[in-house]
């Protein structure tokens, strides 16, 4: 009986003491006894997407990246060369001790004359080989963003800039989209009727070379 009395009692402290809780840390960095991460958050100053005319000085608006209620410092990487007309990417880089973040830039330099200027082609355009619709949105005198231009359920949130420099010539110059992939335009052909009509081939990795046609709605 008596070493059944001592097992017992060695099992009952055992038990107390198993049930001893961790010390509670409560800080910014710590919930609990967990460490909270704070990555940096970026905020673009002005848009996403920037027309500027062949010739006119570029200043980059900047960007602003906080974590935790503290500034981060942003490394800005890419050029924009006002001479050369083309689609240029800038790239914004925040770190702290947490890790990184990362946002982009687009800004299209362009040459466009009176007649193009003075188009909108804004507007939705339907793909009827997909039942997918393509936005265009006006952002400067002959440069469009192009919400999915492949008219693809894979690119409903894909945007990339079209321009329109002459007439009604279009083409998507050679660019990185909005999702880093390398992106083009070829056999465009834009037509002015009732409705509007356009096609091309989109050039992209995700897409194959079919002839996409489109319908304004």
């Amino acid at each position: 009986m008596k070493k059944n009395c001592a097992f017992i009692l060695v099992v009952f402290t055992l038990l107390i003491s198993s049930c001893d809780k961790d010390p509670i840390i409560r800080d910014a960095k710590h919930v609990g006894i967990s460490t909270v991460a704070y990555y940096p958050n970026i905020t673009l100053t002005g848009d996403v997407i920037l027309a500027v005319a062949n010739g006119t000085p570029f200043t980059d608006p900047g960007v602003k990246a906080e974590a935790g209620g503290s500034d981060v410092p942003v490394v800005t990487t890419g050029t924009v060369n006002t001479s050369v007309d083309g689609v240029y990417t800038l790239t914004y880089t925040a770190t702290n001790a947490d890790g990184s973040s990362t946002a982009h830039r687009t800004v299209a330099v362009y040459t466009t004359d009176a007649e193009a200027a003075s188009h909108d082609l804004s507007g939705k355009y339907f793909r009827a080989a997909t039942g997918e619709t393509s936005t265009w949105t006006k952002v400067g005198p002959g440069v469009y963003s192009v919400l999915n231009p492949g008219g693809s359920v894979i690119g409903e949130s894909l945007y990339v800039v079209a321009i329109n420099p002459t007439g009604y010539t279009i083409s998507i110059p050679e660019q990185i989209a909005s999702d880093g992939s390398e992106s083009s335009s070829t056999n465009e052909v834009y037509n002015n009727t009732t409705p509007a009509t356009y096609s091309w081939v989109f050039l992209n990795p995700s897409y194959g070379t079919n002839l996409r046609s489109f319908e304004k709605q």
